[in-house]
């Protein structure tokens, strides 16, 4: 059996979030920025393409503009089984149900899989960022 150090793996998930920002942007805010982005957590700024957030725009209603929060976060989650990634957030579920044009999972929370995984990123690969997630029991 091998020991395992709880802290060391939360220190490399922590170094492996660096990039996700500090706090995410509403969809309405992004859209009155000259320069649409978000700080990371690494200090670095991360624009976000105009034709993303269009393309967001266009997908969701307008009252949840103010509720959709980006970047999207794909949750990356061991206990939802190898190649699978979760979604959180109801504008967030609502608009990666509509682009990956599946019907599935709850208001708050979908399960999405590695291809769909991909084609999200596709779509949105500035508006899209990969977030690791670790329960330690």
């Amino acid at each position: 059996m091998v020991a395992v150090d709880n802290k060391l793996i939360v220190k490399t998930v922590q170094s492996m979030n660096q990039h996700l920002p500090g706090k995410r942007k509403r969809l309405t805010d992004l859209l009155e920025e000259e320069k649409p982005g978000v700080r990371g957590k690494d200090n670095a700024f991360y624009i976000m393409e105009r034709k993303e957030l269009d393309l967001i725009a266009e997908s969701v209603p307008r009252y949840l503009w103010g509720r959709l929060r980006l970047p999207i976060l794909i949750e990356m989650a061991p206990q939802y089984g190898s190649g699978s990634a979760r979604i959180q957030g109801e504008a967030e579920c609502i608009l990666v149900k509509k682009l990956l044009k599946i019907d599935r999972g709850d208001r708050k929370m979908v399960i999405i899989y590695m291809p769909e995984v991909r084609e999200l990123r596709r779509s949105l690969p500035t508006t899209s960022q990969y977030a690791f997630v670790t329960s330690l029991r």
